[in-house]
């Protein structure tokens, strides 16, 4: 009786482990098979079928044999799942199509392919690519921006540095997407989309979520001395160099906008812990204020409330001083301030 509840359960076991493992093997077929969709429906109901056929066989008491053969196929699968390779030369869309190049002498900062478009909507804007140049001498601040788009659990992260001229650079984690692609979350998952990072104005960059794409952006002023500034700024450029050097893709739950920003703030704050906000991208801001990040002496209600940019982005004309326009009521303090506090 107990040798056959046991065998029940092994059973049942693997079924799940062959359903899991075929279901996976289904939305690569289809996010990756370079086939028509026609053919790539053919792909996975040809390999469902071969998955039931292994789970049929199992419970009919032929589990070693229909188990071998299908691990022999999974195995086809993930060989042909490694080569698939990141690349740098695709249709890109256009907004996503120059990875931004450093050049660094001494504190100087020349930045070529920073991001300025004026956006009219998602499909209609002038694209314009500048060189600009920047003195990490006179960074002053920097802000993380959170825009959500589809309730509170999910944002995209920002990250944007503050000069004493009153200007500021904004750099994205994004998904460099093709001409005729859009988002999606399950394609993050299986290599659909490579990584960018691309450097902006927030002009560009903040006002066309604000503007136009009518999501909900929030502002932090983030604690940090001028020395760790400097020091995540330039983790910002060697990640660049990085993607220039070796493309990687982008990944929905591991290597997204919010990974890979608490990555290169650990070369910075190497104790700063994991956390489960860290993938719930949307409670980013909670995470930075339990770790003493973000501004001292407001509940993270007022930061939020205060920090909340949209309604002002969208009464700022595009050509008026829009960083500053945004900032209005926004608790803010430069690095001077921050570093007189440690």
């Amino acid at each position: 009786m107990k040798r056959s509840i046991l065998l029940t359960l092994g059973c049942v076991a693997v079924s799940v482990v062959v359903l899991v493992s075929a279901l996976w093997a289904c939305l690569g077929f289809w996010f990756q098979l370079q086939l028509p969709s026609a053919g790539k429906i053919a792909a996975g109901v040809l390999w469902a079928a071969f998955a039931l056929a292994a789970i049929v066989l199992l419970w009919r008491g032929r589990g070693p044999v229909s188990l071998v053969v299908y691990a022999l196929g999974f195995t086809l699968v993930l060989i042909w799942w490694g080569s698939i390779r990141p690349l740098q030369d695709r249709p890109w869309a256009d907004d996503v199509s120059r990875q931004f190049v450093a050049r660094v002498d001494g504190s100087k900062v020349i930045l070529d392919n920073v991001r300025d478009f004026a956006w009219r909507t998602d499909t209609d804007y002038t694209p314009r690519w500048e060189t600009r140049q920047y003195d990490l001498d006179h960074l002053r601040s920097v802000d993380v921006a959170a825009s959500y788009w589809t309730g509170p659990w999910i944002a995209h992260t920002l990250v944007s540095f503050g000069f004493d001229d009153g200007r500021f650079l904004t750099f994205s984690i994004e998904i460099r997407k093709e001409r005729d692609e859009s988002f999606s979350s399950i394609g993050g998952f299986f290599k659909e989309f490579e990584t960018v990072l691309v450097a902006a104005e927030e002009r560009d960059i903040l006002r066309v979520r604000t503007n136009v794409r009518g999501e909900d952006v929030f502002l932090y002023r983030v604690r940090l001395g001028r020395e760790d500034m400097r020091s995540l700024f330039l983790a910002y450029l060697d990640e660049a160099r990085s993607l220039k050097r070796a493309p990687q893709f982008y990944n929905t739950l591991t290597a997204n906008c919010t990974t890979i920003v608490y990555e290169l703030a650990r070369r910075v704050v190497p104790d700063l812990p994991l956390d489960y906000r860290l993938l719930a991208s949307g409670w980013l801001p909670n995470y930075l204020h339990d770790v003493g990040g973000l501004m001292r002496g407001y509940t993270l209600h007022e930061l939020r409330d205060r920090g909340r940019i949209t309604a002002r982005a969208n009464a700022t004309d595009v050509d008026a001083d829009f960083s500053q326009a945004i900032r209005k009521g926004m608790p803010v303090a430069d690095a001077g301030a921050t570093d007189a506090a440690k």
